[in-house]
């Protein structure tokens, strides 16, 4: 849908009451959704919000396209719909969703999280911010651990033999550009790690040993919403456009290699993935704390993967250009400490 096409009578007819429609306002910086917030008025007893966020398309042609065709549109709805009430992450709640399939259109009404504040990608985040965040990630892996039920809903994404050619391929396709733009934040060592990585992708994908669970896909400081003094959910997870069925490993380490600087993640890691692992024994999940080290550590390169491909799909800006840097930057880094190229 288009904000337009988002008016009172629309509303009221999805929300089962006559609200009216007092304000609204693009928020938030999405590379392949645009987010509005409506302030509404609503009737007394209706139990509706007085605001409301809808998460459209993109305004920006090569971004809208992407979200098409990588299914990120269908994948967020159908995660809100079919997904979402099985695990007990902090999600917005859903009050509508829609796609359509002939042209891929859609629209989510979900809970207005201020006044949480959204984390930044580029200024890290503290240790404090990165336990919070690595402790939701057990309330999303954990009731879901190990079941084989999961294999049967098509529109997770999976990273599987069938599919690494193909990732192979995209590499290789995005590679000189990204090089051609974010060389000039990594130093030699860096470099030389994007260059070689190619060519193990395969091996990297073969190498998975975990059991598989829902995963986010994304799980960045971008995507979490974060409560304080002035209130909100202590923690909220936003943007479902990847949502998975692989290793939790791959979550953990993609949020640990670019949330916190490096300085920070190297304090913390092994003690904080502990205690990760710690909370997942409320599901009744028992991990062994070394394999799931080397899985993560080995997972550090699905950061590495994402900043290489991301950031030559979307629309570029000044602000895209930055997160994708510290990304980089960080993910290579992860990378390179965690010697995660000879576990390959």
């Amino acid at each position: 849908m288009e904000p337009e096409q988002i008016t009172s009578e629309w509303l009221s007819g999805v929300l089962g009451a006559p609200v009216t429609i007092t304000s609204d306002r693009r928020i938030g910086d999405g590379l392949v959704g645009m987010n509005v917030r409506y302030t509404l008025d609503v009737p007394d007893g209706s139990g509706l919000p007085g605001s409301i966020i809808a998460k459209l398309p993109s305004p920006d042609p090569t971004s809208r396209a992407t979200g098409i065709s990588l299914r990120n549109y269908e994948r967020e709805v159908k995660f809100y719909n079919q997904i979402a009430p099985t695990v007990d992450v902090c999600v917005a709640r859903c009050y509508h969703g829609e796609w359509h399939p002939d042209n891929g259109d859609f629209v989510l009404l979900l809970e207005d999280l201020s006044p949480a504040e959204q984390g930044n990608q580029i200024t890290g985040c503290t240790a404090e911010m990165a336990r919070r965040s690595v402790l939701e990630l057990a309330r999303l892996h954990g009731p879901r651990w190990g079941d084989a039920t999961l294999a049967d809903i098509e529109f997770l994404e999976r990273r599987d033999a069938d599919s690494a050619e193909r990732l192979h391929m995209i590499w290789t396709m995005f590679v000189p550009g990204f090089l051609g733009v974010y060389s000039k934040y990594l130093d030699a060592e860096g470099i030389a790690l994007v260059e070689r990585f190619g060519d193990r992708i395969p091996d990297w994908i073969a190498g998975r040993s975990l059991p598989g669970t829902v995963t986010h896909g994304d799980y960045r400081l971008d995507n979490l919403m974060f409560g304080g003094e002035q209130g909100g959910h202590p923690i909220a997870v936003v943007d479902w456009q990847t949502p998975g069925h692989g290793p939790a490993s791959g979550d953990v380490a993609y949020f640990m290699g670019a949330g916190p600087w490096p300085n920070v993640r190297k304090e913390i890691e092994r003690d904080l993935i502990a205690e990760y692992l710690q909370a997942l024994g409320a599901y009744g999940v028992t991990v062994d704390e070394n394999e799931f080290f080397q899985q993560y550590s080995r997972d550090a390169f699905g950061g590495v993967i994402m900043a290489v491909v991301a950031s030559q799909i979307v629309g570029s800006s000044d602000r895209s250009e930055a997160m994708f840097a510290a990304m980089a930057t960080r993910h290579v880094r992860h990378a390179l400490d965690l010697h995660s190229e000879s576990l390959i």
